[in-house]
């Protein structure tokens, strides 16, 4: 019999109450389970705790259990949590009971526990249906195998829902927890610690949120909990190893581990620093650090390697978070295989390697290689200050602090000076967590909390997969059908408009042809958060664009097909709609409020950042066709709907005589408004399209050329503002870069019109050395390298090989390992394969022909905005243009 909504959640809590004597005693059961099964490793289980962090969760295979990690911010210690609920792993099919009775194989199976009829909400087909739940004895028995029982019903011509997500996501959801959130154990039950929320933020909440819907008011006070309890400051501690090389600059392999650890470095965030070392033949043993490390730390030499490692697993074992930068590729993957090696028993080593993580059984890693690598965090949270994701690039940016420059390979180095080195690289990667007041720590902490993530899982994943857990949780906290990927695509995988960009699957960003030439006092108008207020002002969602109602259908989306249901909110809209309301009308104000304290506006500033980064992935992910949710119809009219705001404020501000000289995909660039202007455009944009448009910068002048996304902007402190230009580029020779930044210099002290003449002589001058001594060799070829990182194994550039993969296949036949990371530096050379690794190449073998093209590319992007014609200045003759063009169209032909 079919049960209402209403019915089912209530005979789920009777079954629940059923259970509660049960948990005690099976409490007591885990905990002792927990004391005895560890050599060596304490691992606490108790019957109650004080307020503790709830930071990881996960399966444990050995038990059978969810097992959740605990932080006691007084204690400073984890403890553990097994689940003592009877929870199971479970998926949803449309047959009924008696059909999966009477499939071979289901009943009989080893992981098979029960069915349960239960009531879910469809959101694709707005309506209530009956579904039957398969219960699991373990994970691998739901899906993982061709005998699972996912792939039974799915032969047997079952549909399946849910059977994809990981057992301990499943438990997060269903549990309702929130990761990053204080909880308790309370005879041996986990209880979430009551959250108080200032009475004088209600009465402003309230206020600002008067005007909206019932429903986003009731998910507002969830939400505002999340961002009102503060991050413990986490005991912690950064590892970093050195390992033996024979061959300089070879990086030791961690699976073949065959090379002795000659150095480990620790450094925690309680003041405690440790380097221990290991005792080598013919290297000297100095008697004094010196100065080359601080005084108070710690350092110890070992005869034994195996002693040396025994100390650190015991060291690793007592903190409840370690660090590392790279450690599940390299620094805890090499001592794990090492340990074998040297012949410890796996249950002596404190660390578990899975298929792409270094995991510890004690305690949490966090890899912050892979957590600065998030192209999101890299962008939204630190402003793009860094741009490639290693130690020293990283810590460089954002501590002002990098890697101790060597002059000779590690394994060549003193005793002391290979302590000095391996401790920097500890001391920058601990530093990486509590700099600005802790800012990275507490922002892992606020994206669990956002996304209902454990933290090993969230530092290691990208943004979608963020986005697509908070997702998940919503249904099933509201009890909503989760689809599957081409339960979307079936029902809505049209895309009407053209992509003008190749690889792309429909029409993206407005850019608006800019008008070259240089452009004084230009304010630049930025629609805030465009894509996340068009997703809540038209109620986009999976569900609700293209819904099944026809009466929606005149509800149409501009220049699309498309169409947005009017009977209900979309959930994508409620929750970014949310989120963007509340960083803009809270977060962002109170972060620059002078009348709270730097530790409130500190705070507060943490929580705008985080929702910076989750509302400004929040619409992409809805057009990859790898996010579980992908709905090209929705990412398709989001575009539409920017460009269509886009279009309609230009049409506007030239009805108000403003000039609009550049728009560029949620800002326009308006050259000499007036004031009262402006606020009147930013007032009509409110009320007409329910967008915020603010002001963004002003520029002293700005220099336009033909090319969209490149320009060079001046602002009013005469700082530098650099949009696409070529010359800035990481993998740009030296001596372009350094032309091109004179050039900018040059630019920056420009004030009136009248100046640039004078600007233009100076900037004709530079660029013709720069020519002259590129013609005349006099450049070396550190000077002339083009530097590029090898992204993937050069075994798997099978279908084309870029010019920094050819220099790399050259230094391999000298010799030399290559791997994914190095940074590979060439030259562009007069041979057959036209580039030589700066290691192999000689001055006189150097294509001057070559270099002209890319030094025409990158000045022509400023040149051509100030009318100045590159080979003019360059006295290059018609026979020299035409071998540059030439060479550029042999440069963009693809290989």
């Amino acid at each position: 019999m079919s049960l209402t909504l209403d019915q089912f959640i209530s005979k789920r809590r009777e079954k629940s109450k059923e259970g509660e004597p049960k948990r005690e005693e099976r409490g007591r059961r885990v905990e002792k389970e927990a004391q005895k099964s560890r050599l060596g490793y304490r691992i606490e289980a108790p019957k109650n705790t004080g307020v503790c962090y709830l930071l990881s969760i996960t399966y444990d295979g050995k038990s059978g259990k969810a097992l959740l990690k605990l932080y006691d911010p007084v204690e400073e210690k984890l403890y553990f949590w097994y689940d003592n609920t009877g929870h199971k792993p479970y998926f949803l099919t449309n047959l009924s009971k008696e059909e999966i009775f009477n499939i071979k194989g289901v009943l009989s199976h080893e992981g098979f526990d029960h069915v349960e009829t239960i009531e879910k909400y469809d959101l694709l087909h707005d309506k209530r249906v009956v579904v039957t739940k398969i219960v699991a004895k373990d994970p691998l028995s739901v899906g993982g195998s061709p005998n699972s029982l996912r792939e039974i019903i799915k032969r047997a011509g079952g549909k399946v829902w849910e059977a994809r997500i990981k057992y301990h996501n499943c438990y997060i959801f269903d549990r309702k927890l929130i990761p990053g959130m204080p909880y308790r154990v309370r005879d041996y039950s986990l209880e979430k610690v009551k959250v108080e929320i200032p009475k004088e933020l209600i009465n402003e909440v309230v206020k600002l949120w008067e005007n909206e819907s019932e429903e986003e008011r009731g998910m507002l006070r969830e939400w505002l909990e999340l961002f009102q309890v503060p991050v413990p400051d986490i005991k912690r501690v950064a590892v970093d190893i050195e390992v033996y090389s024979p061959v300089p600059d070879r990086i030791p392999d961690p699976k073949e581990a065959e090379q002795p650890v000659i150095c480990v470095a620790m450094v925690d965030n309680k003041g405690k620093g440790r380097v221990f070392l290991l005792k080598r033949d013919n290297v000297k043993v100095e008697n004094e650090n010196s100065d080359r490390l601080p005084s108070e730390v710690e350092v110890k030499i070992f005869d034994e390697e195996r002693d040396l490692l025994e100390e650190i697993f015991k060291i690793i074992a007592e903190y409840p978070v370690v660090l590392t930068f790279n450690g599940d590729n390299f620094d805890l993957n090499y001592l794990w295989h090492r340990a074998l090696k040297l012949g410890f028993q796996r249950d002596e080593i404190p660390i578990i390697l899975t298929q792409d993580a270094a995991l510890l059984k004690t305690g949490i890693h966090i890899d912050l290689y892979k957590f600065f690598s998030n192209r999101s965090i890299q962008v939204y949270a630190f402003g793009n200050k860094y741009r490639e994701t290693t130690l020293d690039a990283v810590a460089s940016a954002l501590l002002g602090i990098g890697k101790i420059q060597l002059n000779k390979p590690i394994s060549e180095l003193s005793l002391y000076d290979l302590a000095t080195y391996c401790y920097r690289d500890a001391e920058i990667t601990l530093r990486l967590t509590t700099f600005n007041n802790g800012l990275t720590m507490k922002l892992i902490i606020l994206f669990m909390r956002i996304a209902k993530m454990s933290i090993e899982d969230l530092t290691r994943q990208g943004i979608s997969s963020w986005i697509r857990n908070l997702f998940h949780f919503e249904h099933r906290k509201n009890e909503y059908l989760i689809p599957e990927h081409n339960d979307i695509l079936n029902m809505k995988g049209i895309i009407a408009t053209k992509a003008t960009i190749k690889g792309k699957k429909y029409m993206g960003a407005l850019v608006i042809k800019p008008k070259p030439g240089v452009h004084f006092r230009v304010i630049v108008l930025d629609f805030a958060s465009l894509y996340p207020s068009v997703i809540k002002r038209w109620n986009l969602s999976y569900e609700t664009i293209r819904c099944p109602h026809p009466e929606c259908k005149a509800n149409n989306i501009p220049e699309t097909p498309h169409w947005v249901c009017t009977k209900r909110k979309g959930l994508t809209a409620l929750i970014v709609g949310l989120l963007r309301d509340m960083r803009v009308k809270i977060y962002k104000r109170k972060a620059k409020d002078p009348s709270l304290s730097d530790e409130e506006r500190n705070w507060y500033d943490v929580v705008q950042r985080a929702l910076k980064v989750f509302i400004n992935a929040s619409y992409g992910v809805f057009g990859s066709d790898k996010f579980p949710l992908y709905c090209p119809p929705m990412a398709e009219s989001t575009t539409a709907l920017g460009r269509y705001a886009i279009k309609t404020t230009i049409a506007k501000a030239k009805e108000m005589n403003l000039e609009v000289i550049y728009g560029d995909t949620d800002s326009l660039f308006i050259k000499n408004p007036p004031e009262e202007k402006v606020k009147e455009l930013v007032k009509w944009a409110e009320e007409e399209l329910g967008i915020d448009l603010e002001v963004d910068k002003v520029y002293r002048y700005v220099t336009l050329s033909e090319r969209k996304k490149n320009y060079v902007g001046v602002l009013e402190d005469g700082s530098i503002d650099i949009k696409g230009l070529m010359g800035k580029k990481r993998n740009t020779p030296e001596f372009l870069k350094k032309t091109f930044l004179e050039m900018i210099k040059i630019l920056s002290t420009v004030k009136t019109p009248k100046d640039f003449e004078t600007a233009k002589d100076e900037i004709r001058k530079i660029a013709h050395e720069s020519y002259i001594r590129l013609k005349s060799r006099k450049y070396s070829l550190e000077d002339l390298a083009f530097k590029v990182m090898l992204s993937k194994p050069l075994s798997q550039y099978t279908k084309n090989t870029p010019q920094h993969v050819k220099a790399a296949l050259q230094l391999t036949k000298y010799g030399k390992e290559v791997v994914p990371g190095d940074i590979i530096a060439y030259v562009k050379v007069r041979s057959s394969t036209g580039v030589k690794p700066v290691q192999l190449a000689r001055i006189d073998e150097i294509d001057e022909e070559k270099y002209l093209v890319h030094m025409q590319t990158i000045f022509d992007q400023v040149l051509s905005a100030l009318g100045i014609s590159f080979n003019d200045i360059m006295g290059i003759s018609r026979m020299d243009k035409f071998m540059i063009e030439l060479e550029e169209k042999r440069e963009l032909k693809p290989r």
